[in-house]
């Protein structure tokens, strides 16, 4: 499988697709606001200090107070509240190739029953806090104190001891040369985790990236003591220089950037790092805009709608609540050649590679209930849960998929650090003020006229002007005329409609004339 990175650079805008054999699988941007801002480390002031829920709030500059849970808060100097780590299985998702996230390093547990939130931090304190989860909508960042530094080959982690090897490392002799090595160029209490881009590496080019680590904790320690609070004391690498250090050489095999600049910056940082990847970086210099030479707008336009087509003629339907993530699958124009099972067995197996497929695209996170045809044989069943979970294999971001229930649903959960796709390029309908529907042209003629009739009764007035949207205004005079006619026959009173595209499809006034001279005047 060839893979390559497409960057788009302009002013306000850094986008990276990452392609699979053509196909974008993968899309992470970055503009010039408070988006994404995590794997940032914060000097924050804590401004509330919540017991009944075990969690604080810290002011790090931003519109929003950050979260801070109980757990994500590293014990006092004396060890009293040691941090624990997840085992060697989970240290590719803390720390290593999670795609353009940092580190996962919000998952770290105090153990518990060692401390309560009051008794270790108090409001108006001073805290040291890394960025876990950027906000989301009405939700601040959420932060840890168990701050971690991710390089090309390492991830430092200041509050631990602890020295881990990425699962995706599979070789033993591989994984035990690996942490010995770390082990013996430690000359500090620091726990490191050896990412996947270190297979095969030598002990200099390690040592160099873990003394490079460690000056740059120690500056970020001093800046901490100077700074006021809230400061930025160190923000993460930009999108573009993030995807040569976590994408480049691991998951992609050329990178191709539209700018000239940003050209000349990554071509630095790998002669850093780097400097054998140099050749696979290419200047794209051509007048047409670089995502219409791979066609990628048209795929990114379509990861941003709600039913998605499959060759078979099936289709399904995203839909994205509150708590969870639905996703529907359905027959549609697909009749198949033979019987029923079979056709259904054939549309949810097609309907798991474009949900596996959507769901990365789209950087879909938290609770995903799936909605599959109903299938009697309990070996379809199986299967497609089978396919599910090999499809998801590709994603580097953490998923756990639970067996299909009675009811032909899989309930599966993936790790979220960032805003899905939907919720950075959209935003909520201002027509429907994000309900998902509008109330129907007919109901609204009706709500109309029980309106005018209520208010009609009690009015001096010798007529009545009505200002609709147009589209209303067309059904007042055309389909539902007889609602008006009926107000006029049992009123005696003229009603007059007059059509205004300033108006929400929903939103109309009535307005009273009491003699031809006066003006009208609303009710």
């Amino acid at each position: 499988m060839y893979r390559k990175l497409v960057v788009n650079v302009t002013e306000h805008e850094v986008r990276v697709a990452h392609l699979e054999d053509g196909t974008i699988v993968e899309l992470f941007i970055n503009r010039q606001d408070d988006s994404d801002i995590s794997g940032n480390i914060y000097k924050g002031r804590v401004q509330r200090v919540l017991p009944g829920m075990q969690a604080a709030f810290v002011n790090i500059g931003l519109d929003q107070a950050a979260f801070l849970y109980v757990d994500d808060i590293v014990g006092d100097s004396e060890g009293e509240f040691r941090q624990l780590f997840l085992d060697e299985e989970a240290e590719e998702e803390n720390g290593g190739s999670t795609g353009l996230s940092p580190s996962s390093i919000g998952q770290h547990t105090t153990p518990k029953g060692m401390g309560k939130i009051e008794e270790l931090i108090v409001e108006g304190q001073d805290i040291l806090v890394h960025v876990a989860k950027s906000p989301m909508g009405t939700k601040g960042a959420r932060v840890t104190t168990h701050a971690s530094l991710p390089g090309r080959f390492l991830v430092l982690m200041p509050h631990s001891d602890h020295i881990g090897v990425s699962r995706r490392i599979e070789d033993e002799a591989e994984r035990n040369r690996l942490k010995g090595m770390v082990n013996d160029l430690r000359d500090d209490r620091f726990g490191y985790i050896v990412r996947t881009a270190s297979e095969g590496v030598q002990l200099d080019k390690i040592e160099h990236e873990m003394q490079f680590l460690k000056k740059l904790w120690n500056s970020i320690q001093r800046r901490f003591e100077r700074a006021p609070s809230p400061s930025l004391l160190h923000q993460e690498l930009d999108v573009s220089l993030r995807a040569v250090r976590d994408l480049l050489t691991q998951e992609a095999d050329k990178l191709i950037i539209d700018n000239r600049s940003g050209y000349q910056a990554i071509v630095e940082f790998l002669d850093t790092f780097m400097p054998a990847m140099k050749s696979s970086v290419e200047l794209y210099e051509e007048s047409e805009p670089i995502f219409d030479a791979f066609n990628l707008e048209g795929d990114i336009s379509r990861a941003l709608r709600k039913k998605v087509w499959l060759k078979s003629g099936g289709y399904i339907v995203i839909e994205p609540t509150e708590a969870l993530v639905a996703v529907d699958v359905n027959t549609g124009r697909y009749v198949g050649k033979h019987n029923l099972e079979e056709t259904i067995l054939k549309t949810n197996l097609e309907a798991v590679k474009e949900i596996a497929y959507q769901i990365r695209l789209r950087d879909i996170g938290g609770i995903i209930i799936i909605d599959f045809i109903d299938m009697e044989k309990k070996t379809n069943q199986e299967k497609v849960f089978n396919a599910l979970k090999e499809s998801l294999r590709k994603d580097r971001s953490k998923t756990h998929v639970l067996p299909m229930s009675d009811l032909g649903l899989i309930q599966m959960t993936r790790k979220r650090i960032k805003k899905s796709l939907t919720n950075m390029l959209c935003e909520p309908c201002f027509y429907c003020e994000g309900e998902g529907h509008l109330i129907s042209r007919k109901t609204i003629c009706y709500t109309i006229y029980r309106e005018i009739l209520r208010e009609i009764r009690s009015s001096l007035a010798e007529k009545f002007t009505l200002r609709v949207n147009p589209e209303i205004a067309d059904i007042l005079h055309g389909a539902e005329n007889g609602l008006i006619s009926s107000l006029e026959n049992r009123t005696g009173k003229p009603i007059e409609i007059y059509p205004d595209s300033d108006y929400h499809l929903e939103q109309f006034e009535i307005f009273e004339v009491q003699n031809p001279l006066d003006r009208s005047q609303p009710l």
